[in-house]
């Protein structure tokens, strides 16, 4: 089971914060009716079908749809899919190492240019292309010391891949 904590961060980092009320809502409960999560956490029921489609796409809920008798209306019944959570917090794990490790390499196969105010980073073929001119201030570019932004990226990396055993 997974604990607060950890659900807070794979809805935050797949969803956002705004899908938090529905998943704790839902979570314990079987078989909620959409329009009955709508009222208990007074939201309109097109944004919380929307929310509820949007934690779907990642597997965290599962629905049934069933035709309402009376009325003739599908309505969905929905679960919240906890065990789904660590498989989807390892995936957003080796995602990150991932993209930092393609940010790691571009930072340490480019020389980067700054201008004095910080306005606009870029590499060396892009900054050719603009004469070694910042294109928001005008002043002139100079090479950019990234040997820290290494060495915070190879820390990062590190820290995830620890994470993981």
């Amino acid at each position: 089971m997974a604990t607060k904590k950890q659900i807070e961060n794979v809805v935050t980092e797949l969803v956002g914060d705004e899908a938090l009320p529905f998943i704790f809502y839902i979570r314990g409960k079987k078989h909620i009716s959409e329009f009955i999560i709508a009222e208990e956490l007074d939201q309109e029921i097109h944004r919380t079908r929307h929310i509820l489609y949007k934690l779907f796409e990642h597997n965290l809920v599962t629905f049934i749809r069933r035709k309402d008798r009376i009325k003739g209306w599908y309505i969905c019944y929905w679960d919240f899919n906890e065990k789904m959570i660590p498989y989807l917090m390892e995936k957003i794990r080796v995602e990150k190492v991932d993209q930092l490790n393609e940010r790691l390499s571009r930072e340490e196969e480019n020389y980067f240019y700054l201008c004095r105010n910080a306005c606009t980073r870029m590499a060396f073929e892009q900054a050719v292309e603009f004469n070694f001119k910042c294109p928001e201030c005008g002043e002139v570019m100079g090479e950019q010391n990234n040997e820290r932004t290494i060495e915070f990226l190879k820390e990062k990396i590190k820290s995830l891949k620890v994470a993981k055993t």
